[in-house]
């Protein structure tokens, strides 16, 4: 399984090295944005599932589901001009949110020993983004909050009984809203 894991681990990094060495145009950013959202949810999502971490491999899943369908759903709600005038789709980044709910799901599922370059990963795909002029940095900001707060809420860390756990809990009601937390150090 090691060789499985790093295979799968590497292949973003190494699909966008083989890319010309400068980024020149926007096309070249924004295929550099898809290939590391496609890197990212290949790796969030397919090295738990070859080393038989199912439960993993779904909460990945719902994170990258809910970061994706949560940024669509704003998209509607506030529709903006994109940079380029392509689309009135701006805000948010769908990519970035993307990104961000894989990588953070790496990052909890796990540990920062591939959560971190996971998450500078993340942090490619958002200035591509913009490089692309496909998004302002205030609709890639407000992606990378919707993913990191979907990779939070919907990945756990692996139940061994030693590490950290957290539960955060929304709630709301017709006069306020909130989010009760719980957690074991």
């Amino acid at each position: 399984m090691p060789t499985t894991r790093f295979a799968v681990l590497f292949a973003a990094p190494l699909l966008i090295a083989s890319q010309p060495a400068s980024a020149s145009s926007q096309d070249d950013w924004a295929r550099a944005s898809d290939i590391g959202v496609g890197g990212l949810l290949l790796w969030s999502i397919g090295v738990p599932l070859a080393e038989g971490d199912s439960k993993g491999a779904l909460q990945a899943g719902a994170a990258d589901v809910a970061g994706f369908a949560a940024a669509q759903a704003l998209k509607e709600a506030f529709p903006e001009t994109r940079p380029d005038r392509s689309g009135n789709d701006s805000f948010p980044s769908g990519h970035t949110a993307t990104a961000f709910a894989a990588a953070t799901s790496i990052l909890e599922r796990r540990g920062p020993g591939e959560g971190v370059p996971a998450l500078a990963l993340a942090g490619v795909v958002g200035l591509a983004r913009v490089e692309a002029d496909k998004h302002y940095w205030y609709d890639v900001v407000a992606g990378a909050a919707i993913g990191a707060g979907a990779g939070l809420l919907l990945t756990h860390p692996k139940a061994d009984g030693k590490g950290r756990m957290a539960v955060l809990v929304p709630w709301g009601d017709a006069h306020s809203i909130g989010v009760n937390v719980a957690a074991r150090f």
